[in-house]
């Protein structure tokens, strides 16, 4: 007959086993599921890469102006010590003066002036002698006034010297911040393109070109408006310089990054305008995108970080990234905010 016992029943330890058995493989599994992430695709990529681009820009601008400050500060350092160290040598004769009254007043004697007047054998050259000597003690008194009031003078030059001193430091030590951002962004996106394959990288180089109408990085059709003036010459300027590099920090002649390209290009027209996207903002006359003419200075983004020259037909001739240097491209591709007349 069959044996209709029950099936005997796993015990406590087998069961123990086998769940930890379960949990190890699970936990392989998870562990080399997340040592292989899977590769981000080109569309990723180019997402991220953009976004680091844009962030390392808001870093290059700050960047920017924190070493426009610093060349400020070690100017005002520079006069203010050299108005110091002059003012000590005014201050050396000023002292050197009163030394000589001093050994001119005790060669006359210093014994009372009614004694030297009773033992005087000439009672007239001896009061010719006392103005001289009053006199004397009117230039002694100025020449206290003038050393007195000159190092009050230079205390406070050399107490102005000392702050602007401290903010230098402070400055460097901004500066070095911001460096360092930019070329921590800058490197993390190029690292994301080193994954693309050589056939991604072309599809992306492909996709953007057509994106920006900017037929490969060659002259767009720009429309029938003639560039004149001064903003004509900036232009004419910049056009010059299509498919040179983006160099955070650089402002020409061959490498650029953005505010430095409106800057160069303006300078060859004779016209100086600040460095930074967040001051040349304020250099002209702002206007709005209906109004814009070639050459006319055109900004992107909420915070101003990205400039550029209005090229004409909606198109603007910046000094894009580092990937695609300096470019005509569509406005549209950015968040515009207003354009800038100069002059």
């Amino acid at each position: 007959m069959a044996s209709h016992r029950r099936p005997k029943q796993p015990t406590r330890a087998r069961v123990t086993v086998l769940t930890a058995t379960a949990a190890a493989a699970v936990a392989l599994t998870s562990q080399g599921a997340s040592a292989a992430p899977a590769k981000p695709g080109k569309d990723e990529v180019k997402a991220k890469v953009d976004a680091l681009y844009e962030q390392a820009e808001q870093a290059t601008e700050k960047w920017n102006g924190a070493k426009e400050q610093q060349a400020k500060l070690e100017k005002q350092i520079g006069q203010l010590q050299d108005k110091v160290a002059r003012g000590q040598g005014e201050l050396n004769e000023l002292r050197a003066t009163l030394g000589s009254m001093a050994s001119a007043q005790y060669r006359s004697g210093g014994m009372d002036g009614s004694l030297q007047l009773f033992l005087s054998a000439d009672p007239d050259s001896y009061l010719e002698k006392a103005s001289v000597l009053d006199q004397l003690g009117s230039k002694q008194a100025d020449a206290v006034a003038q050393i007195q009031a000159k190092q009050r003078t230079l205390a406070q030059q050399r107490q102005e010297a000392a702050g602007k001193l401290k903010d230098l430091a402070e400055t460097r030590k901004e500066l070095g911040e911001k460096k360092k951002q930019v070329q921590a962004k800058l490197g993390e996106a190029q690292r994301l393109l080193n994954t693309l394959t050589a056939e991604e990288k072309a599809k992306l180089n492909e996709e953007e070109n057509r994106a920006s109408r900017a037929g490969g990085g060659q002259r767009p059709d720009l429309g029938n408006v003639k560039p004149s003036g001064r903003a004509g010459a900036a232009l004419a300027a910049a056009q010059t310089k299509v498919g040179s590099a983006y160099i955070s920090g650089h402002e020409g002649p061959n490498s650029f990054d953005c505010s430095g390209l409106t800057q160069w290009a303006y300078r060859q027209a004779n016209v100086n305008i600040s460095r930074v996207t967040y001051t040349q903002a304020n250099d002209g006359t702002r206007i709005s995108r209906s109004q814009l003419q070639p050459g006319d200075l055109v900004f992107f983004y909420n915070d101003l970080h990205h400039v550029g020259l209005y090229a004409g037909n909606n198109m603007t001739l910046h000094a894009s990234n580092p990937r695609g240097g300096v470019k005509y491209e569509s406005m549209d591709n950015m968040p515009f905010q207003f354009g800038v007349r100069i002059g």
